[in-house]
């Protein structure tokens, strides 16, 4: 996992009413067909996001979060709500006058014309004067790294190359905005991780884009957002910095799909400024206890939780070490860097699971000791949050 990075001014301007977000989702509803059988794929859908902030959308399949950015695009109509930007509003502007670039998984490039003609192609459809397209094109691709492959065809680069030239493309515009829909899905490991690398370096390079990032996959959403808008169902569920949801997440869902949380069922006992001990099962744990939300002031005793443990912060011990607790191994699976482990912990309502560095040879029905830290984890409201 990437390190998370601070809240930057962008993020900052976000959420100050008197700037003007280059993004602005006003309560943004997608709805095909009528009725009942009306299928809802964007509900209640608000966002705000600056100029030079980059928020990536996260979410498993079908959370509304490609639906979100088609609306953004100008690819779907809304049937609720307003889409702005820049304070201008959009929503029922065609996507070629809204003046926003997009990146999408399938690359769509031309087959037929070559790479300074597939980067060309957006600026001649903005009527950028003949004299200007060159210098253009070849802006863009220095900036992705393609500079010399001006005259090849797609099919005569690789699928990394080929979404680089889709991104020079969507840059040659220059845009106020730019939307990448899953851009790296379609890209094996080893070249998924390199085009992470060109990105992160292409964020630097244009600090005043605005960039919505649409991914299922937490690693990417880490490492390039400024903020994570968590998606479920077609609504949004949380959204802050990338640090604070995975420090301090405010749903069991967020918990559970940035990072894959244990979450165990807890009763608050006793609290002490934002620390608590909390009873979960036959155990009594001491947690991080950050300020639930509104509504909520603060925890106080009996309150219901969830107590958030993540996988990587269990160890193994010794049987009877101090302080460890007996659990017995129900699974593992060895995936390379680490074993994944789920246990069978005494006093526990639920089973552990546990991210253990290197290879373990640990059978299944084996016996081992195991330490959580202290604190244990963070805990969490018992119910799934709303934004």
């Amino acid at each position: 996992m990437s390190t998370p990075r601070a809240v930057t001014a962008a993020t900052t301007a976000a959420t100050d009413p008197d700037i003007a977000p280059a993004i602005v989702f006003d309560r943004v509803g997608v709805s095909y067909g009528r009725g009942r059988k009306a299928t809802v794929a964007l509900a209640d859908f608000s966002l705000r996001v600056a100029a030079g902030e980059t928020v990536a959308l996260l979410g498993p399949s079908g959370s509304g979060k490609s639906t979100a950015l088609r609306a953004l695009a100008g690819f779907v109509r809304p049937t609720a709500g307003r889409v702005r930007l820049a304070g201008r509003d959009v929503t029922g502007t065609s996507p070629a006058a809204r003046g926003i670039g997009v990146v999408v998984q399938s690359y769509a490039l031309f087959p037929h014309l070559r790479v300074f003609d597939n980067v060309a192609f957006g600026l001649r459809s903005h009527r950028v004067p003949r004299r200007e397209i060159g210098a253009r094109v070849a802006e863009a691709l220095e900036m992705v790294g393609m500079t010399g492959y001006e005259r090849r065809l797609p099919r005569e680069l690789s699928g990394g190359q080929q979404q680089r030239v889709a991104i020079a493309r969507a840059l040659a515009i220059r845009p106020p905005v730019l939307l990448l829909d899953e851009p790296l899905a379609a890209l094996d490991a080893q070249l998924r991780q390199s085009m992470l690398t060109e990105l992160q370096q292409l964020r630097k390079a244009l600090p005043d884009t605005a960039m919505l990032y649409v991914t299922h996959d937490q690693a990417e959403a880490l490492a390039l957002a400024d903020r994570i808008a968590v998606m479920r169902d077609a609504r949004l569920v949380d959204v802050d910095t990338a640090e604070n949801l995975w420090r301090r997440p405010p749903s069991s869902f967020t918990a559970a799909f940035l990072g894959g949380a244990n979450l165990l069922p807890g009763s608050v006992k006793h609290v002490s400024g934002t620390a608590a001990f909390v009873a979960v099962g036959e155990l009594t744990l001491r947690a991080e206890a950050p300020k639930p939300g509104v509504g909520q002031l603060e925890w106080k005793p009996d309150d219901d939780g969830m107590l958030c443990v993540r996988p990587h912060t269990v160890r193994l011990c010794p049987v009877g070490e101090r302080e460890s607790l007996r659990a017995t191994v129900i699974s593992g699976v060895w995936r390379g860097a680490t074993t994944r482990l789920v246990l069978d912990v005494d006093g526990l309502p639920v089973d552990l699971t546990a991210d253990l560095p290197g290879q373990l040879d640990t059978t299944p029905g084996a016996v081992v000791g195991v330490h959580l830290p202290d604190p244990a984890g963070v805990l969490i409201p018992a119910a799934v949050g709303a934004a």
